[in-house]
């Protein structure tokens, strides 16, 4: 399993969000591209990149922002946040972006998402995002009575790369993975889970190693990050099943005077 820091872009800011509500924003850094080269240096392997500002127009608002994350780190990105046209997937993979996350796109025009998995065959990741059992889409303003597990099925002919699920209630909250509802989707489908929202330290990546083989495949790790709750190393560690004794738990927000 692996662990994925995530860095939300608002403002051409790193910021992060309570619940998906755009009006509770906390900045945690200035140069987003700063904040990646940090995550990068404790050992991060892959970062989790959402175009806020997008996701509410339906076009992406950060496009310099995210290209000088993939050219100064080299890590690779799953991005997401206004993806709605095959011209904008193919502007993100040819600047290097590795993954496209498309979620409203999975509900308004199916057949986008199809082609581009047919297109780009493991470059596109379903997300799915929900709030109390309902889907949510538009950054997360608007609701639909669609489960799930409902939603993920639609597509799993369709072979994505991966589906990120995020409990939207959890979201920059610190309260726990949704243990259930992630297990659940993830035993429903054929396709790689990547759990989202409300971690809060080390007792959710055990608890998600724990049903590892049901189908999870990484975690994305926000707040907890930023806070210092959850050490990025220390999680990197666990989630690759060799818990380090011992080590620094300082990271970015627990006396960094990241702002």
């Amino acid at each position: 399993m692996i662990v994925i820091p995530a860095i939300d872009l608002k403002g051409g800011r790193c910021v992060r969000l309570v619940q998906g509500d755009f009006g509770r924003a906390t900045v945690y850094a200035d140069d987003p591209t700063e904040m990646a080269a940090i995550w990068k240096n404790k050992g991060a392997e892959r970062l989790h990149v959402v175009d806020l500002d997008g996701s509410l127009a339906g076009v992406p608002r950060h496009e310099a922002v995210i290209r000088r994350i993939v050219t100064e780190t080299g890590l690779p990105l799953q991005v997401g946040g206004g993806i709605r046209e095959m011209k904008t997937v193919e502007a993100y993979l040819r600047m290097g972006v590795r993954w496209v996350i498309l979620g409203t796109a999975a509900l308004r025009d199916p057949e986008f998402l199809r082609r581009a998995c047919r297109e780009f065959p493991d470059c596109v990741i379903l997300g799915i995002d929900a709030r109390g059992g309902q889907l949510a889409v538009q950054g997360w303003t608007e609701t639909h009575a669609e489960t799930a597990v409902a939603l993920a099925r639609r597509f799993e002919d369709d072979r994505p790369a991966a589906l990120v699920y995020t409990d939207i209630t959890r979201d920059g909250m610190e309260t726990g993975i949704n243990i259930e509802n992630t297990r659940e989707l993830a035993e429903s489908v054929g396709i790689p889970v990547i759990a989202s929202g409300g971690v809060s330290g080390m007792r959710d990546i055990e608890n998600l190693m724990k049903i590892e083989g049901k189908g999870i495949f990484g975690v994305i790790a926000g707040k907890a990050l930023y806070t210092g709750a959850l050490c990025l190393a220390e999680a990197i560690a666990c989630a690759k099943g060799r818990r380090r004794k011992g080590a620094d738990t300082s990271e970015p927000g627990s006396g960094a005077g990241i702002a």
